[in-house]
């Protein structure tokens, strides 16, 4: 009995203890696609870990000590799964695994120190992140290039969910799947072809299908005035006709003059000739 009493304390302490952690919230905060621009404003460290990936999980705890400070050193600490989140991924270009990035009112640096407890706060504590040059405007994950590469990582996971979908539920096969996609591929390519070529002949019209345009007044002229500069532009058109007829007819009186007095002097020459002898 004396023994039972006994533990019934301690029982109770280890379940008061049991929930107490269970009901006190991570320090680390989760971001997800939608929520990126909150590292615009502010200092933030953000890591970016996949569940599955070893060097993430040794992290873990160092991170989470990590987060403890935040409060302290006036910055906050946050966690991105790239498995759950091909968005953001694609926005900072993530090719390694633990990555850690530093972010201060839109300026984004990558870290790469030691990653223990005590080199996180240091890092902030004596900013250290200062003497680390920030990533180009052009490659930054507000800019339209890494705002593009979000979109193609975020089209490649719902393209991935869709192709487990047919497999997996539908029952579709592999090959069967893969032909889905590639006449959805080919059909879409069309329809944007289509509508290029529409775009591209309102903007640029060929030149068959253009009205004829007077550059002697930017005004619609009126049906008279129409007729009137038709006609003279057939009456230009005949005299040119004309001259280049005369110039073609004097070419040949030209050449017919010439070819008799070449036959008159042969024999002409032949004659005096005959005379001198």
């Amino acid at each position: 009995m004396a023994a039972a009493g006994r533990l019934c304390p301690l029982l109770c302490l280890a379940l008061a203890v049991g929930a107490a952690a269970l009901g006190k919230q991570s320090p680390v905060k989760v971001l997800s696609d939608g929520m990126w621009r909150e590292l615009l404003q502010g200092e933030w460290m953000v890591e970016f870990y996949a569940p599955w990936c070893p060097a993430c999980q040794n992290l873990q705890p160092e991170w989470e000590k990590f987060a403890e400070w935040g409060e302290d050193l006036e910055v906050k600490i946050a966690k991105v799964d790239v498995t759950e989140q091909p968005g953001l991924s694609g926005r900072f270009i993530i090719t390694a695994l633990p990555t850690i990035y530093h972010c201060k009112d839109g300026e984004f640096r990558r870290y790469q120190g030691a990653r223990t407890k005590t080199d996180f706060i240091n890092f902030i504590s004596e900013q250290e992140w200062k003497s680390i040059e920030p990533v180009s405007s052009w490659f930054g994950p507000s800019s339209f290039l890494m705002s593009s590469m979000s979109a193609l990582f975020q089209l490649s996971m719902w393209i991935r969910h869709c192709h487990g979908y047919l497999t997996e539920k539908v029952g579709i096969p592999v090959w069967g799947s893969y032909a889905v996609f590639a006449l959805a591929t080919l059909f879409s390519g069309l329809i944007l072809g289509l509508i290029m070529v529409f775009l591209a002949d309102c903007i640029c019209p060929s030149k068959r299908h253009r009205p004829p345009q007077y550059p002697h007044s930017s005004k619609p002229l009126a049906p008279e005035s129409a007729q009137l500069l038709k006609k003279l532009d057939e009456e230009q058109e005949a005299d040119e006709e004309d001259v280049s007829d005369d110039e073609m007819e004097g070419k040949e009186l030209s050449n017919r003059s010439s070819s008799p007095n070449a036959v008159r002097q042969r024999p002409v020459t032949a004659a005096s000739t005959v005379d001198k002898s």
